[in-house]
């Protein structure tokens, strides 16, 4: 889904009917143009387009102040992401974090991903739900979220609790490190907490978007309904 007031206009190929999308489209007034199979595959050169596509506005960050403004809430917890430099990892974590919400993304401006048009494509319209920052330095935000009241866990390895044997502080910044690389020692400095995921099984390690999948529902199920 996609908030309709960030689309300019809508490409439909000459051989898409789908009444009620379009009627749909319509009755948000969105302006919408005809344009041959060709043409829509100059406008996006993607695969399965089925036969149409959006014009959309600048993906716009949220000022990380703007976010620490607001009143510590329960049902607002932060998720710092550490050197995410796959798209498709963020893109994939942007629309988990939405799936649960209450949750906002933190991302650093340097050695990492930004919102590209490829996480906004993976993100499926998730960017609509969930907001995101992108800070200078990581280990400040962290540091500001504290001095703010948010209590501040880390998914690790060495030296962790099993997220499903804590008893979680709220309200509460989650750090994810990248894969291989984990959470930098710096911003481990910054932890009030240290969790990980137990797991019986073979010696192997999660993707990362797939940890914060497990970490999120658990976060969700300890804090309780939105309100």
């Amino acid at each position: 889904m996609v908030n309709p007031a960030s689309i300019e206009k809508v490409f439909l190929q000459e051989s898409f009917r789908v009444p009620h999308i379009e009627k749909l489209i319509r009755e948000k007034n969105v302006p919408i143009e005809r344009v041959g199979p060709r043409d829509i595959a100059k406008i996006k050169n993607a695969k399965d387009l089925q036969g149409i596509v959006a014009r959309v506005d600048e993906f716009k960050y949220t000022p990380f102040k703007e976010l620490l403004g607001r009143s510590p809430s329960k049902n607002t917890t932060f998720v710092f992401l550490d050197r995410i430099n796959d798209p498709q990892n963020l893109g994939v974590i942007i629309r988990i974090l939405a799936c649960f919400g209450g949750f906002c993304a933190v991302i650093p401006k340097f050695e990492a991903c930004s919102v590209t048009e490829a996480v906004l494509h993976v993100a499926s319209g998730g960017e609509n739900y969930v907001p995101v920052s992108m800070v200078p330095n990581l280990s400040n935000a962290i540091i500001a979220a504290k001095k703010k009241g948010y209590w501040i866990a880390g998914a690790l390895v060495a030296d962790a609790k099993d997220i499903d044997k804590v008893s979680l502080p709220f309200p509460l910044g989650l750090v994810l490190g990248s894969e291989g690389k984990g959470v930098r020692h710096g911003l481990q400095k910054q932890l009030d907490m240290r969790v990980h995921i137990p797991m019986n099984g073979a010696r192997l390690s999660l993707n990362v978007n797939t940890a914060c999948a497990i970490l999120c529902h658990e976060i969700s199920k300890e804090r309780g309904p939105l309100r």
